[in-house]
């Protein structure tokens, strides 16, 4: 008991002597100094990676910042209450859900564990950073060209399927171009593959589009189909940095991802962040109104400067240019980011919303900055 006394007294010394040293080794204000490390500096308008800067919700501020005062402890249980909430919205068991950092992860993982069976057949254009992860482990990858109006050619993918493909992927809506695959087209392609393969729909933008529900296969593994649907926080929620994502599928593909999946546990405060806001309406609807009306205002202004748009049910729009990396080179002049070109598709140029006041700088630029290629 004395021993014990002595130590925490001794120990209790220490760390006010501690406390007390530190303000006068770091900055007047280490709070606002930490937070200037992140998202675009100051005079920016970030358009350019499909971020939500209208979150995250006021409710997961809130909880974030109160679980930041238990981030000593690992996160088991905020996960598990997590793991319910979704599985209880789309009418599945907790151990059908995924929850990682960030889809990335997850689809990440299921590159791997899939490409080690077989090929991963995708689209010739979308957004496979996680399947060239998978080459670089050893996967290999079949990809089809788009239709000749940008959209996910289905029947010529249900065409190149054969029993070397173990993972069919999409993204819906798909990402760069914006646009939605045919529902009725996907739950064809559906029918085809999954006898014998996976189908794999990243449904990252899902929220924002006209009919969520209708655009979704969510239903599909509810009925017991080998279907993997992933979904994020980073879209529409805004928790981009935040890291939470997850997947919806069997129990023993959810299992097969898990065992593929580098990180365990899950990060305190984007779970508390996600818990707060995942039933968060009232966020939702008016994260929504925003998005859309800057979508709006891209269009607008693609429309005044002559320009070309694909139909977009997401946070971004595919804009048809003279050449886009010298768009991207123009706007940055001005303080503007936006996507440079997509591999060998150099005429399409990608938008993302973000605030409307950024927005509208571009909207404002894009006549000037095309007239001046064009005079170039």
């Amino acid at each position: 008991m004395d021993i014990a006394r002595r130590t925490f007294l001794g120990g209790s010394a220490a760390t006010a002597g501690m406390a007390a040293a530190f303000p006068a080794l770091g900055q007047a204000d280490p709070v606002a100094s930490a937070a200037s490390n992140f998202g675009p500096g100051d005079g920016i308008a970030m358009l350019a990676r499909n971020e939500n800067p209208y979150g995250p919700a006021p409710s997961a501020l809130a909880a974030a910042s109160e679980a930041a005062t238990k981030g000593c402890y690992y996160a088991d249980r905020g996960l598990r209450v997590l793991h319910e909430m979704i599985a209880e919205r789309h009418s599945l068991s907790p151990s059908q859900v995924v929850i990682g950092a960030g889809s990335t992860e997850i689809l990440s993982a299921i590159a791997i564990a899939w490409g080690r069976d077989g090929a991963i057949l995708c689209p010739g254009l979308f957004w496979d950073t996680t399947v060239q992860y998978g080459e670089r482990q050893g996967a290999r990858a079949i990809r089809v060209p788009l239709a000749d109006d940008m959209n996910v050619d289905l029947a010529a993918m249900a065409s190149a399927f054969d029993d070397n493909v173990s993972l069919v992927q999409v993204c819906n809506p798909n990402n760069p171009t914006g646009m939605l695959v045919d529902a009725g087209a996907l739950r064809q392609l559906a029918a085809r593959v999954t006898p014998t393969a996976t189908l794999l729909v990243d449904e990252a933008y899902n929220e924002l589009a006209d009919d969520p529900a209708g655009n979704s296969v969510v239903d599909m593994v509810r009925a017991g189909q080998d279907v993997i649907v992933c979904r994020t926080f980073s879209k529409i929620y805004g928790m981009a940095g935040m890291r939470v994502g997850y997947a919806l599928t069997s129990e023993e593909n959810a299992a097969r991802i898990r065992s593929h999946m580098m990180s365990f546990g899950g990060n305190t405060c984007g779970l508390a962040a996600a818990i707060a806001s995942y039933d968060d309406m009232g966020f939702l609807d008016a994260s929504r109104a925003a998005i859309l009306e800057g979508r709006e205002m891209i269009v607008e202004a693609a429309a005044r400067s002559g320009l070309t748009v694909l139909p977009s049910q997401t946070n971004f729009v595919y804009i048809e240019v003279p050449d886009a990396d010298a768009v991207a080179s123009a706007m940055r002049a001005r303080g503007i980011i936006i996507r440079p070109a997509y591999g060998e598709w150099r005429q399409y140029s990608r938008v993302s919303t973000g605030r409307l006041e950024d927005v509208a700088r571009y909207a404002i630029a894009l006549p000037e900055v095309i007239d001046g290629l064009g005079a170039a």
